[in-house]
């Protein structure tokens, strides 16, 4: 019998999608940062205009990610990550021509569909490299590179735009994208053959498009990624409502800090355990941390959201994709990464408007109340369905 703790996890090529994972996301949210500085600033855009950039991105990416599970069982995992990476990177390098509105948006939509494409490809690679019994530990690591993103991609786009011009800056973002880009071709995959089913089929079905075994899960992490906006989208407001604007950073420092306490732990519950184990308190911590956040009137008590937050959504978001993908079969990987960030994306999508609007009308408190009690609506849903469900098979 195979010892668990002898299972290479840590092996060249998870490093290497890792590493690839990790430059693709700092310039994603360092460039999700900096962008409307730039088109207020520099193209004399307003902020309307800098939200539409945003909008541009993440409808394109949402309208292609159905998609993107077909692209990759017709040409394959190696072709579709060495394409996709290619138009990526040209993509990045387009920032740095981008002296007028009309030209901006163009790329923003056409940057959101290479970005869908490539980030549902690399779910099924960098799975194919986790060892069988580290699957939950293996891809909590692996999302650690996203949430890094989040952290140190602001931090580097915000602290550079301050000395060099927007263009130098991209440049800088645009070469750690090269750099990843470069790392993936060391990547050793397999050029697999048409599956038989895709080159018989004549017709496009529903099961094309979406992985019905990964549905249940994705509509649990849409729920989780609504409530996950009113971080994303409005933090920064929010902190400069309370005078704390110069800490937003550090919410985001400290919440990455917390988030990576746990992760040597919750991935090796989760395989040793089940998930129920880590999704659970991982769900109402952060529904604490939301709460919190409603009340609070000093940093103490911003810092101390920003741990439960970390600690909470940090370990809850890669549990809920490793369950989409074992629950999926092995040749549906990419279809079910499809359908988890579909949702995903929604989420987000909907919550950064609906949110938008509730604290518009009612104000943060409200806002993140809600958000509470629906982290823990979904914690019940996931003990009605989810649970069940796993008993039922």
């Amino acid at each position: 019998m195979t010892d668990f703790n002898a299972e290479a996890l840590w092996n060249k090529s998870f490093l290497l999608c890792l590493a690839n994972n990790l430059f693709l996301f700092i310039f994603y949210f360092a460039q999700t940062t900096i962008l409307p500085i730039y088109i207020v600033n520099d193209l004399g855009g307003s902020l309307s205009q800098a939200g539409l950039a945003m909008t541009l991105f993440m409808a394109s990416a949402i309208a292609i990610r159905p998609f993107s599970a077909l692209i990759i069982e017709k040409f394959g995992a190696k072709k579709t990550l060495y394409v996709s990476e290619t138009m990526f990177c040209l993509f990045c390098f387009a920032y740095l021509f981008a002296d007028n509105m009309n030209f901006l948006m163009v790329i923003r939509f056409l940057h959101g569909i290479w970005f869908s494409i490539l980030t549902t490809v690399t779910i099924p690679i960098v799975n194919d490299f986790i060892p069988a019994k580290r699957k939950g530990e293996g891809m909590g690591y692996f999302l650690v590179s996203i949430n890094l993103g989040i952290v140190l991609g602001p931090l580097i786009g915000l602290s550079l735009i301050q000395h060099i011009s927007f263009a130098a800056v991209s440049a800088i973002l645009t070469a750690c994208v090269v750099l990843g880009y470069i790392f993936c071709f060391f990547i050793p995959l397999a050029n697999k053959p048409l599956s038989t089913a895709s080159v018989e089929k004549k017709k496009l079905s529903i099961n094309d498009f979406i992985e019905f075994k990964a549905l249940p899960i994705a509509l649990m992490a849409m729920m989780v990624s609504f409530c996950y906006a009113s971080i994303m989208s409005f933090i920064s407001t929010f902190a400069e409502s309370k005078h704390l604007l110069s800490y937003a950073g550090l919410f985001f420092a400290v919440f990455a800090i917390a988030m990576m306490s746990l992760r040597p732990f919750t991935g090796k519950i989760y395989d040793r355990k089940g998930p129920s184990y880590v999704i659970y308190p991982a769900l109402l911590l952060f529904a604490a941390g939301l709460f919190v956040l409603s009340q609070i009137e000093s940093l103490t008590g911003f810092m101390f959201a920003a741990v439960l937050i970390g600690m909470g959504f940090g370990s809850a978001q890669p549990c809920l994709q490793t369950i989409s993908i074992q629950r999926s079969p092995k040749h549906r990987i990419g279809h079910a990464t499809s359908t988890y960030f579909t949702c995903y994306d929604l989420g987000i999508a909907i919550g950064s408007l609906a949110l938008g609007m509730v604290i518009s009308d009612a104000g943060y408190s409200l806002a993140y109340i809600i958000c509470a009690l629906l982290i823990l609506v979904s914690l019940v849903y996931y003990r009605l369905v989810i649970v069940k469900k796993a008993a039922t098979a």
